[in-house]
């Protein structure tokens, strides 16, 4: 099998798995306790952890993972001897 057989190379391939940890950590910095429980109002629901952090690692996630699939990479010069 040639190299030019896949889509993607293998730093396309890097970027995007690094982008699916950023998801995965945005999406885990999002959780905590649910808004209302049985003493009454939990206002941790509107930290800045939860509400500012988070969805910019995720949107950063997704951007980034966008460069891991449009990312071209240097080209290999092939030098005739």
């Amino acid at each position: 099998m040639d190299k030019k057989d896949f889509a993607l190379k293998k730093v396309n391939y890097i970027i995007c798995i690094i982008s699916v940890f950023l998801i995965i950590l945005g999406f885990v910095l999002m959780t905590g306790p649910s808004s209302s429980i049985e003493g009454g109002f939990q206002p941790d629901i509107f930290s800045t952890r939860r509400i500012v952090v988070a969805p910019m690692i995720c949107f950063s996630g997704f951007l980034l993972m966008i460069v891991g699939i449009l990312f071209k990479g240097k080209k290999e010069s092939k030098t005739e001897e």
